[in-house]
Order: C-alpha cells, then structure tokens, then sequence
C-alpha cells in the first residue's frame, strides 16, 4: 500500500513538472527584444557499477548539462552558469545518463537479455540559500527503459576561493514500477533462461546515499567538474535476484571537463 502511495504522488509530482514547463513556454511571446540562453555542456569519463545492482564497475562517457539563465521577453531567470544563484526557488532541467546492460560483458546475466543505453530527461525544481540548497526532480526515461524516476536531495556549499566550489549532501533516488522492473525484476520467461527466480520489482525508493561535488573554475568559460556519490539500494532495488548477485553498495566517481555557452536568438 505505501509503495502504491508512493508511485501515485510520484507520477502526480512528474505531471506538475511538465506541465509548468508547457506552460511557461506557451506563455512566452513571440518577439521580443532580447533573447538569450546560458547553459554549460560536460564532458568526461566515469567509473560507475556495469548495472544497477552490480559489484563490478565499467567506465564509460560522462555528460552533463547545468542551465545558467534564460532572457525571452517578459522571462527573466538566472544569474547565469559562473554566478552566484539568487535564493529562492527556481526551476532547472535534469539530465541523466544509463549505461547498456550487456550480458556478453556480464556472463552472470545469462538469459536474461540485454538492455539499450538510456536517457532520462526532465525537471527539477530547487531551493537555494548562499550555503545551502534542497531539490527534487523528475525525470523521463528514453531508450533502454521507459519509466519516471527522480531525486529529492540537499547540500551543503562550500566556496574555499572564487574559483572552487564544493557542493556535499543526501540523496533519495526513486523509479515508478516500469524503471524498477526493467533493471531489478525478473519475468517469468526470464526466469526459465537464467539463473534467476521471478521477481516482480515495485516502484518507490530505490536507493538512498550521498554525493560530493567540486568545480574548479578555469575562467569564465571553463571548469573541471568532479563527483564521488554513494548509493545503498533499498526496497524492491534492494530485494532483487540481481542485486543479490551483486551489490546493494553503488559506487560512482566522474570527472570532466565543462563549458559555458551563451546562445542568442
């Protein structure tokens, strides 16, 4: 029953989110004197598990995306990528990237099929103080899996010099059933190809943890970016044959390099 309960304010929570966003963009005029979007873009490396659930891990590409400020007309939103965020609410996008689940390179998942690079799209929004901030997002899933998941979080901020800044606080990841079926569930045809009792994995919290974060700034246009986060699997993620294989521990480490762009139009 939580679990249910939980999902359902989860999908609700995600209908809001893109409908503010539709709404905002219907809203905005056709002409206006000055248009502009700052963004910064991320590229690196990652070493992260080789699947959800998994013990080992397998470095891949790293992208990333941050949204500085937006001019259109009547809208008038951030300070941009380098500055100081005002306090107070805002929006922001929201962006993660999964890995292909390849059985070739995980011979402990025979039979039970491979599954596509995925990427997962959508908003968050977030409140900011100077050295302190908490957020909650909701993202969609395009390519290997189709389901709603999100984040709740907070940090910390730290700012030991103009150049450095070092972000450090909690998270709350969450899927609905579709996600949590598609990485720790196991279907009855599965199961007669594998190793693996059927399992049907539910939505809900799926894991929880922490992450720490530091950006360098190079100049007004570059920085390097890094992040260590921990993930501890709960609920269904938790409980899963996969995981059991693996690991309830997810250990991820990125580092990249980011640039600010500032788009007129």
């Amino acid at each position: 029953m939580l679990l249910l309960l939980t999902e359902m304010i989860f999908m609700r929570t995600s209908m809001l989110a893109f409908g503010l966003a539709a709404s905002t963009l219907i809203a905005l005029p056709a002409t206006a004197q000055e248009r502009s979007f700052n963004f910064a873009l991320r590229g690196g490396v990652s070493a992260a598990p080789s699947y959800p659930g998994a013990d080992d891990f397998t470095a891949g590409p790293d992208f990333g995306f941050t949204f500085g400020a937006l001019k259109w007309g009547g809208v008038d939103m951030g300070n941009g990528v380098r500055a100081i965020p005002d306090n107070g609410f805002a929006l922001r996008g929201a962006f993660k990237y999964i890995g292909s689940r390849d059985v070739a390179d995980n011979p402990e998942l025979a039979g039970m099929g491979d599954i596509d690079a995925a990427v997962e799209l959508g908003l968050g929004l977030i409140y900011r103080e100077t050295n302190w901030q908490v957020f909650g997002e909701v993202r969609q899933g395009f390519g290997g899996h189709h389901g709603v998941t999100g984040a709740l979080g907070g940090d910390l901020i730290f700012r030991p010099s103009d150049r450095l800044t070092i972000l450090a606080g909690p998270r709350i990841n969450m899927g609905n059933t579709e996600y949590a079926q598609t990485y720790f569930g196991v279907t009855p045809a599965q199961s007669g190809t594998s190793a693996f009792a059927p399992f049907a994995a539910d939505g809900g919290v799926l894991g929880a943890g922490v992450t720490v974060e530091a950006i360098y700034a190079l100049d007004d246009r570059w920085a390097l970016e890094g992040a260590v986060a921990y993930e501890r699997l709960q609920n269904s993620a938790a409980d899963s044959p996969i995981t059991a294989t693996g690991s309830e521990d997810q250990w991820t480490v990125r580092f990249g390099v980011s640039r600010v762009f500032d788009w007129r139009f």
